[in-house]
């Protein structure tokens, strides 16, 4: 525990939404249920798996010691979730949670929830996919953008701020795509994205229409009952490519599986669309550092010929 206790007291202010501690990494023995996230003005401490009250108590005064240096005569507010076996327990441990809950990144301005769910509406280790986009989208002014499994659209409101025309934001959950609507407002984009709460799978037609595209982001689950699961289903994924892009389009491919290394991605896109030429596998946040970058999040790009 003592490296938390420790990335807890080098703890840096930020304006960002950011991870502090990941030793989901495996860089730090004996610590690898931990991770720590600040969403301004809330820190949230995650455990996988239980841990007791005395353990909570000791990272609360690390926390509340640290938090009185950085921000003197202002309250700690930190969430605690336990996770185990796909289920998630709560707890607000001490201040409160601003409702709503708006943080930034890079200027940008989003919507989270960190009392309900797994999924806070803003993934943090995704964030230097994001500025690849938004350098690549200023690259490429009125390029037209598919955004596949959009979840709260990110991406897409990172592109418009960047000069893309059009984004297309398609997820099967109609209550994330409205949050994702709600961020585009916070960021003051009134036109140029649109929302499809479909099963991509079963929406090909009405997503070929809007095509084809310079950029499509893949960015799926893992593993979601009846939704999406990678071993199956990013083959069918990935054959759609060749049709969805233009001519020297590109796509953002994602995976986050710690099981699934790098050359699951590029043996399938091989096998299913192999005129795409690999161009680069993007560096994720140094706060994600891992012992494996076969088991860290994979982003890759793909060019069309």
């Amino acid at each position: 525990m003592q490296a938390l206790l420790d990335a807890i007291a080098a703890m840096a202010p930020s304006p960002d939404a950011q991870r502090v501690f990941h030793g989901r990494g495996g860089l730090h023995p004996g610590c690898e249920h931990w991770t720590l996230d600040v969403y301004p003005p809330v820190c949230l401490l995650t455990s996988f798996q239980p841990v007791d009250d005395t353990t909570l108590a000791t990272v609360h005064a690390a926390l509340a010691a640290r938090w009185a240096e950085l921000h003197p005569g202002q309250p700690l507010n930190w969430v605690f979730q336990q996770r185990q076996d796909a289920r998630a327990e709560t707890r607000l441990m001490a201040g409160q949670v601003p409702e709503p809950h708006v943080v930034s990144e890079d200027g940008t301005r989003y919507r989270v929830h960190l009392l309900k769910g797994q999924n806070h509406g803003l993934f943090l280790d995704m964030a230097e996919g994001r500025r690849w986009l938004r350098r690549q989208m200023a690259a490429e002014p009125g390029a037209r953008v598919l955004n596949l499994f959009a979840y709260t659209c990110a991406f897409s409101v990172v592109a418009l701020q960047a000069g893309a025309r059009q984004v297309l934001n398609v997820d099967m959950s109609g209550g994330a795509l409205a949050i994702g609507q709600q961020n585009h407002r916070l960021n003051g984009l009134d036109t140029g994205a649109s929302f499809m709460p479909h099963d991509i799978f079963n929406s090909w037609g009405k997503i070929n229409r809007g095509g084809p595209y310079d950029l499509v982001v893949l960015d799926p689950p893992t593993h979601q009952k009846g939704s999406f699961v990678a071993e199956k289903d990013y083959p069918r994924l990935l054959r759609r490519l060749p049709e969805l892009l233009r001519p020297g389009g590109r796509a953002l491919v994602c995976l986050n599986s710690p099981k699934l290394g790098v050359d699951f991605l590029q043996d399938h896109v091989q096998a299913q669309a192999p005129g795409l030429v690999l161009e680069q596998r993007l560096p994720n946040p140094a706060t994600f550092a891992d012992v494996s970058s076969e088991r860290a999040l994979k982003v890759l790009v793909y060019r069309a010929p």
